[in-house]
């Protein structure tokens, strides 16, 4: 899991033993470099920003949520909360028993206007809604159902198991601008470019050039967010040409930098 050098302060995890009701809603204005230490829960968690960008780091990978995309994150796995900057969140904590269809599997997904008008409806709820036949009951129902058809999308960035692979890719998630070659990692780990390619497949999932590419593009997110020039963003991530960093990263995230952030 890569370290992330916080200088905000610790964000308050709730103290509940178990959940109220099948549904539970968290609201949060987030101040810059918010963090949550390394933790768990018996339930599903689903977070998506306002405004700001979400991190959710796990031992598998980090995951993020720029503007009006979420991150679940199932019951039972450890996980940490990072915002770089000001963000707006709102959580939904859901018991395990009545999301059977939930994924094991941490997952970035897509939040519709619908699902965004329902968890705005039932964020009004007071903690004990009424259950049975009820409006506010078959609204969760209701929200519960479009939880579980938001579409996923590949704002994930997996991380590698084996420990010198591991340090190389934290080293470049600190510094996505560094120029290193697989012919430099290969040489630092004492292999051939061959056999780190096949490794670096085996482990992520993507090629070495693909997980860079995700990488930087994943990290320019907090710089345009910031209200920075595209340009900046792809110097700073490490790109040399503007118009090549926003093919990129439409082909990422299906939209241009300045769609995602309009």
């Amino acid at each position: 899991m890569p370290t992330n050098g916080q200088t905000g302060l610790p964000r308050r995890i709730p103290e509940l033993t178990r959940l109220p009701r099948p549904l539970y809603a968290r609201a949060e204005s987030l101040s810059a470099g918010s963090w949550t230490p390394p933790h768990t829960h018996d339930w599903v968690q689903f977070s998506y920003a306002i405004s700001g960008v979400l991190g959710v780091h796990t031992a598998e990978g980090s995951f993020f949520a720029p503007p009006q995309w979420g991150v679940w994150i199932p019951a039972g796995l450890e996980h940490e909360v990072v915002t770089s900057m000001r963000a707006e969140m709102r959580s939904l904590y859901v018991r395990r028993e009545d999301c059977p269809w939930a994924s094991l599997r941490c997952r970035v997904l897509e939040v519709t206007p619908l699902a965004r008008e329902l968890i705005k409806g039932f964020c009004q709820l007071p903690v004990e809604y009424p259950e049975g036949d009820t409006a506010e009951a078959r609204l969760v129902q209701v929200l519960l159902d479009q939880l579980a058809s938001l579409p996923e999308v590949g704002f994930s960035l997996p991380l590698p198991r084996h420990p010198r692979l591991l340090a190389l890719c934290n080293e470049l998630i600190e510094n996505p601008e560094l120029a290193v070659t697989l012919s430099d990692w290969a040489g630092r780990l004492g292999t051939s470019e061959k056999t780190l390619m096949r490794l670096f497949q085996r482990e992520t999932g993507l090629s070495f050039r693909g997980w860079r590419q995700r990488m930087r593009l994943l990290s320019s997110l907090d710089t345009l967010e910031q209200g920075h020039s595209v340009t900046t963003a792809a110097l700073s991530s490490g790109y040399d040409s503007t118009s090549a960093f926003i093919a990129a990263f439409k082909g990422l995230f299906g939209i241009t930098p300045g769609e995602l952030f309009r």
